[in-house]
């Protein structure tokens, strides 16, 4: 019983498919690992040529009046900020007796708060030596700022105390004289009077001696905040390890020469728009994928060729063979991206039917790579395109042709009527496949299948199409629809159209597994 196969409607394509853009990056690992491999030695290059500039340490414990202990690093953050102002910069060339502008010894020294209280300067000079000098200067000049600030806060606060003594002075000496003045009487009211005075005097004779007393201690604080405030680690140079900076610098430019490169890879990818997946090649060419091969290299692998490849070949030659036999029509093998492999693989086939009779293979690849070889005894028998003509058809003959860009159309029909396309996957964008699709199907040349050369090995999509000779962009029943004859009616084409799919044979599809990650 004969059942028709009625596709399916194709879903949506995604905006950007995850899949296949994972699949497209993973196959140009050449450009992110060349990539970070340049960035490794750049990185590691970089350290011998441009060495790391002679670097001076030194620490110093800063101690500030409204230390807490549940600060948060504001007071120690506002120090490294007062160190990179010019004026602490100029107080340290000053010292050294140094004509560098301070803006310009700023870019060479950084400040870096530790704790609450501790503050790291590290300075940059000419030689270690150099260095060493600068940090101490820059240490001192620092300090002696502190110092200096926090002792005018202290003088500012003293003196400000001591105002407020003065002022109060004179008001407790205008009270004396006030009850001086007043004769004790019977008065009630007078009395009253005399008692406030009395109060108003006490009131001040004791802010009077909190107001000294605030004056002492704030004259007193100001000696343990200059004794806190020092250099704790005198300056030292720093000494740097070369291969340590190497290995550092390499690591960072292996790390970004990763970055960039993958992301070169994924916009190329984006841009390119070349189909990897089975999935997408099937859907682009209108075909399905029947076989899946390795590239063949050019120089001969001999013992070290892989065995599953070795297998894969001759699973692939005896698909084409019987293909070829079974054919009542000529075949031809069509490449897009890998004419040595479709050479091999024709070589393979003619082989293989080289026991059924005389083989003929008609090469219509670019440079007449089989053409050009010399004949071995008892092997095919190649011939160029212009000689195909000349044959006779007793012998068994198919073609191997490319549909490249730059290709001639019109000579693929004396190659065969129909095709099977070798593509290697992620070599032509979507848009050309298309157009391979469509100029085969203009040219009444049905494609019998695909077989996909270099494919991704963790590729699980389908690249089965059951309809796909349909799914081209001009589908192969309009053609035949077209070839009928003009007096037959539109609904006796589509009836008979719609028979020939039903009544057709199922399509021969066989996958030849050449992955590592696929049983044998």
């Amino acid at each position: 019983m004969t059942t028709s196969t009625t596709p399916e409607p194709s879903a949506a394509a995604p905006l950007l498919d995850l899949q296949a853009l994972v699949a497209a990056v993973r196959r140009r690992r050449r450009l992110w690992c060349s990539m970070a491999l340049l960035g490794l030695l750049v990185g590691a290059a970089l350290a011998v040529l441009l060495p790391p500039p002679s670097t001076a340490v030194t620490k110093v414990l800063v101690a500030h009046r409204e230390d807490q202990p549940n600060d948060t690093g504001t007071l120690i953050r506002t120090d490294v900020q007062l160190l990179g102002t010019t004026r602490i910069a100029a107080k340290a060339l000053q010292s050294l007796k140094s004509h560098e502008k301070p803006e310009d010894f700023i870019q060479s020294y950084r400040g870096t708060g530790l704790t609450n209280n501790l503050l790291q300067i590290e300075v940059t000079g000419g030689s270690d030596a150099e260095a060493v000098a600068r940090a101490k200067a820059l240490a001192d000049a620092f300090v002696a700022d502190h110092v200096a600030r926090m002792q005018e806060t202290a003088k500012a606060e003293a003196q400000a105390l001591l105002d407020q003594r003065d002022r109060m002075r004179d008001e407790l000496t205008q009270v004396n004289k006030a009850i001086g003045d007043r004769s004790p009487g019977s008065d009630p009211k007078a009395s009253a009077s005399i008692e406030s005075l009395f109060a108003r005097r006490a009131e001040l004779t004791s802010r009077i001696t909190d107001f000294d007393q605030r004056a002492a201690e704030a004259r007193t604080g100001t000696p343990r905040l200059v004794a806190g405030t020092q250099i704790v680690d005198a300056p030292r140079a720093v000494r740097h390890s070369l291969p340590k900076v190497a290995a550092t610098n390499a690591a960072i430019g292996l790390v970004l020469g990763l970055v960039l490169g993958l992301a070169l890879a994924a916009v190329g990818t984006v841009v390119a728009d070349r189909p990897v997946l089975r999935r997408e090649i099937a859907e682009n060419l209108g075909a399905s994928v029947v076989a899946e091969l390795r590239g063949v290299p050019r120089r001969p692998a001999g013992r070290w060729e892989r065995r599953r490849t070795r297998a894969a070949r001759e699973r692939l030659t005896a698909l084409l063979a019987r293909t070829v036999r079974d054919s009542t029509e000529p075949v031809s093998l069509l490449e897009l991206g890998c004419a040595h492999t479709t050479s091999v693989i024709a070589l393979d086939l003619a082989e293989a039917l080289a026991p059924d009779g005389p083989v003929v293979i008609i090469d219509g690849l670019p440079g007449l790579q089989l053409a050009d070889r010399s004949r071995k005894p008892g092997g095919p028998t190649v011939v160029s395109g212009e000689r195909a003509a000349d044959m006779t058809h007793e012998e068994r003959r198919f073609g191997v042709g490319s549909v490249a860009p730059g290709a001639a159309w019109t000579g693929l029909p004396y190659l065969g009527t129909r095709t099977v396309l070798v593509v290697r996957a992620g070599h032509g964008n979507a848009a050309w496949l298309h157009t391979v699709a469509r100029q085969l199907a203009d040219l009444d040349i049905p494609v019998i299948g695909v077989v996909l050369i270099d494919p991704d090995p963790r590729d699980r999509t389908d690249g089965t199409l059951w309809d796909g000779r349909h799914t081209a962009l001009r589908g192969h029943g309009e053609r035949q629809a077209r070839q009928n004859d003009g007096g037959t009616s539109h609904a006796v084409k589509a009836v008979g159209e719609d028979r020939r799919r039903t009544e057709r044979p199922p399509m021969w599809a066989a996958r030849v597994p050449d992955s590592d990650q696929e049983a044998q």
